[in-house]
């Protein structure tokens, strides 16, 4: 019998649901929390025993303390609160992604420093959107600034806590709408 995954993003938890039949692999249950959230479902992670030790190389925030991880989060979401998202003040836009980068120490790009400088200096973001290209050309929006906004929204999600998980295991059946 299964258990499958499935991760509410209006809480940011987990949950883990018992199928007592192949019946469900296609369902998507109701939030137990709230039946109005959404869910999404998720891949089950294996289970690792011992202390293996995660390789952070490539990740700019690898190895960062946790409480201060939360705190950097919260400060930059007012940050992010507070910008137009259609029209950005690129000095805005540079003194926040400048926090970004004082955080990343020296796993920063050259190339992203050098676009920080200069939109401290208030330079237009769609020209060095154009000049340096997207930073994360993956799934940018139609525009450079759109472009420019995802790198911030992702980088601003990478640094999001994992979800927290409901330890509890519910019957799916129980939970279909």
């Amino acid at each position: 019998m299964p258990i499958y995954e499935f991760y509410s993003p209006d809480n940011h938890k987990l949950y883990q649901f018992f199928a007592r039949s192949l019946a469900y692999h296609d369902t998507i249950p109701l939030c137990p929390d709230n039946p109005a959230f959404r869910m999404q479902r998720r891949l089950s992670r294996f289970a690792i025993i011992g202390k293996a030790k995660e390789d952070t190389a490539d990740d700019p925030f690898g190895g960062m303390d946790e409480t201060k991880m939360e705190s950097f989060m919260s400060e930059m979401e007012r940050d992010m609160g507070g910008m137009d998202e259609a029209n950005p003040d690129p000095r805005q836009l540079g003194r926040f992604m400048r926090k970004m980068t004082d955080m990343m120490g020296d796993r920063t790009p050259e190339s992203l420093q050098e676009m920080v400088r200069r939109l401290e200096a208030g330079e237009n973001p769609e020209k060095l959107e154009e000049q340096f290209g997207g930073m994360n050309s993956e799934d940018c929006g139609d525009s450079p600034v759109d472009s420019l906004w995802d790198t911030v929204k992702k980088s601003i999600k990478a640094l999001q806590p994992p979800p927290q998980h409901d330890p509890k295991l519910y019957e799916f059946s129980e939970h279909v709408p």
